[in-house]
């Protein structure tokens, strides 16, 4: 038998090492639990965070999205204002009940005719066949900056008044430049209503010196003049020098531009001309040229303005530019070139030769012409006035 004296330290050891045993088993679960404690208030305060973050996030997409629709519909609101706008200036234009035409001129009974339509104020207006600017008057009151005249006749009396000369448009057509057709600007020419006998006068004679108006034989033979390089320099050139005719061109730009741009333009179209005749070149034309040149010493020329040169019955040319609408006109005289030589070059280059500013113009006026040479010397005049008394 074993004594106790030897028991008690056995005893002692396993008592020791029963309690370290259970201390580590409390240690154990007491960490277990703090860990899971741990865990699930990790986890908690996580959820919490993403739900807000989530919460942030939907109300922002809605508050991009409400902005997105209400910016979209402002957007479609203004857009159909400035629609409805230019709609209204439209149907303000031209009171009619078809669109307006593309043709210049129409076919009746074999001949041309000008499409005459009639504007708001029931003014005779010329439909050009050009998107931005689309019609021209039929007819233009322009002031007179040369000395002036008494009325030789009845007709021009009632043709002349304080507003200034009656002119009647004889064509119109885009100028177009480049291969691909860039337009420029739409020109129109006009004669002084009461010096189409006169320029009727000359064509009709040129043909047939005994008539009073040609017959459509006659009238062909004209056209094809009128269409020949050399004739066509030769038939104007002449004209413009001994028929005395008032003439006018008005161009219009269809797109903004700037007064330099236009008078390179119509300066190298002078220049070319005036380089293949020695009488062109002496000092008084090149004094012409630097007069005319400094008129266009100013800025930009939007578009739809309109700048008028006009060459008197001497052939002195002035240029004005009218910057204002057709409701407040704004007319400023640019200035004035009496050397005859420049306005005749200038309109040479629209009328005559081989080649020409702008062939659809040349044509134009060529159909213009027809009309007038068609009735007798002297009646086209008293058919204005009395269309306009109607």
């Amino acid at each position: 038998m074993l004594r106790p004296s030897t028991l008690r330290p056995a005893l002692r050891a396993q008592r020791t090492q029963c309690a370290a045993v259970i201390n580590a088993s409390r240690r154990t679960m007491f960490t277990q639990r703090q860990s899971r404690l741990t865990d699930d208030f990790d986890v908690n305060q996580l959820n919490s965070k993403r739900r807000d973050y989530e919460q942030n996030r939907t109300a922002f997409l809605a508050a991009g999205a409400i902005a997105g629709i209400v910016s979209f519909g402002y957007t479609a609101w203004k857009l159909k204002q400035a629609l409805d706008l230019q709609g209204e200036k439209e149907k303000r234009a031209v009171k009619c009940d078809a669109s307006i035409p593309t043709e210049t001129f129409k076919t009746e009974g074999g001949e041309k005719r000008k499409v005459v339509l009639h504007d708001e104020e029931g003014r005779e207006v010329v439909p050009t066949g050009n998107k931005t600017v689309k019609l021209f008057p039929r007819t233009i009151n322009l002031e007179d900056h040369a000395p002036g005249q008494k009325p030789s006749s009845p007709i021009a009396a009632a043709l002349s008044d304080k507003q200034g000369t009656e002119y009647t448009l004889v064509g119109l057509g885009t100028r177009s430049v480049t291969f691909i057709g860039i337009e420029v600007y739409v020109i129109g020419f006009y004669i002084a209503t009461q010096d189409i006998a006169k320029l009727q006068s000359y064509l009709v004679k040129k043909i047939n010196p005994l008539a009073t108006t040609l017959i459509p034989s006659e009238k062909n033979a004209l056209r094809k003049a009128l269409q020949d390089p050399a004739e066509s320099e030769e038939t104007w050139d002449t004209a413009f020098k001994e028929s005395g005719c008032r003439t006018a061109l008005r161009i219009t730009p269809v797109k903004d531009t700037d007064f330099p741009h236009l008078r390179d333009g119509l300066v190298r179209a002078i220049t070319a001309r005036s380089g293949r005749n020695e009488a062109y070149k002496d000092e008084a034309f090149g004094t012409a040229m630097k007069t005319f040149k400094i008129m266009f010493q100013r800025g930009l020329v939007p578009r739809s303005k309109e700048l008028m040169f006009v060459r008197d019955a001497a052939g002195r040319l002035s240029v004005t530019y009218d910057g204002g609408d057709k409701h407040k006109p704004q007319k400023t005289l640019l200035g004035t070139v009496d050397d005859e030589r420049l306005s005749r070059l200038l309109w040479l280059n629209y009328l005559g030769g081989k080649k020409v500013a702008s062939e659809e113009v040349r044509q134009s006026i060529i159909n213009g012409v027809m009309e007038f040479v068609e009735r007798p010397i002297g009646t086209v005049a008293s058919q204005v006035i009395v269309a306009q008394a109607l």
